[in-house]
């Protein structure tokens, strides 16, 4: 990964929302990098702050109330958090796309496919509407739709939900990005539609050449997806690491009790699955010691004194935890 160039670097973001109960500190501090081609993971229970901190980076946060306090995201030498709106936009979907949870909230149902699927070209490329169209239909073959060229006219309704799925990827694709952000793309899909978009992107990165940002709260998904993953818990990121060491070796008692709670294949029929006892913490308050704490069964006094910050334990793999679970001693 270190011969890659980076082509991402989001530091020391932290972004707040207001609300009449207080301020909701949702990200606190997150800073990682992205490099040419990467795939990186973002894990965590739902409310960690894995969007927000994707909608933050790009100024897609609703403000008021949300708010970006502090931090920089550089892409290709600029910073997305300070440049203009009129520079921003013609970033945000053209060099960066995101891919959404709900493709049927996402698609206007008044407009067939291939209006929306187009604009994005007509907006950031001004190309023709002939060539917008052949380049529509490109696409649309190239995630697997059938007759694309009948399929531009069909309106969001006549596409099942693993084919809206597809159709949205084709819109976050038609414009070559070089980082595709997809948030939580198979949640609302069964699992056969599932492997088959985790499939489609892995073949779409390695023929375009494009980083992927995957978010979810499942970490059985990424395992053969990403290269690595990052693990986030009350608006922190907890541990960060190649995805075969995280499953081989997890650093973070979190990390932990969410592989935990994975089925197995060559579990005995008997063996329950581990759960993570206790609730999320509320974010009212910025944490001053250790957010997991509470559900923590490896705690020991000094969490409840100062919160952790990541630390390296291995060449590539960082932690935030005071305690060296494997030997159950404090580090």
């Amino acid at each position: 990964m270190e011969s890659r160039n980076q082509i991402l670097e989001v530091n020391n973001l932290e972004t707040q929302f207001s609300t009449w109960e207080g301020v909701v500190h949702a990200v606190n501090g997150v800073s990682f990098n992205l490099a040419e081609g990467e795939t990186l993971g973002i894990v965590g229970e739902s409310g960690c702050g894995k969007s927000v901190t994707m909608l933050s980076m790009l100024r897609l946060i609703p403000s008021p109330p949300g708010r970006i306090v502090n931090g920089s995201a550089i892409f290709k030498k600029k910073d997305l958090l300070k440049i203009n709106e009129d520079e921003l936009s013609t970033i945000r979907g053209a060099q960066i796309s995101l891919i959404f949870q709900d493709p049927m909230t996402f698609f206007n149902p008044v407009l067939t496919i291939g209006e929306q699927v187009i604009e994005p070209l007509q907006t950031h490329l001004n190309i023709s509407e002939n060539d917008a169209r052949d380049r529509a239909i490109e696409i649309l073959d190239l995630v697997g739709i059938p007759n694309p060229a009948e399929r531009l006219k069909d309106y969001p309704h006549q596409f099942s939900g693993g084919m809206r799925q597809r159709a949205m990827i084709a819109m976050a694709l038609i414009c070559s990005p070089q980082i595709l952000i997809a948030d939580e793309p198979t949640t609302a899909l069964d699992v056969t539609v599932q492997a088959q978009i985790v499939d489609l992107v892995k073949k779409l990165r390695s023929e375009l050449g494009m980083a992927v940002i995957w978010i979810t709260h499942d970490l059985g998904i990424v395992a053969g997806l990403v290269d690595r993953v990052i693990v986030m818990y009350a608006g922190y990121i907890v541990e960060e690491a190649p995805v075969k060491e995280l499953y081989r070796a997890p650093g973070h008692p979190y990390t932990k009790g969410l592989l935990g709670s994975l089925p197995r294949l060559d579990a005995n029929e008997r063996e329950r699955l581990a759960s993570i006892e206790g609730i999320p913490p509320v974010l009212y308050r910025k944490a001053s010691t250790c957010p997991f704490a509470p559900r923590c069964p490896y705690r020991i006094d000094h969490c409840f004194n100062e919160n952790p910050k990541l630390m390296e334990i291995s060449p590539n793999h960082k932690v935030a935890c005071w305690v060296d679970i494997e030997n159950r001693k404090e580090r």
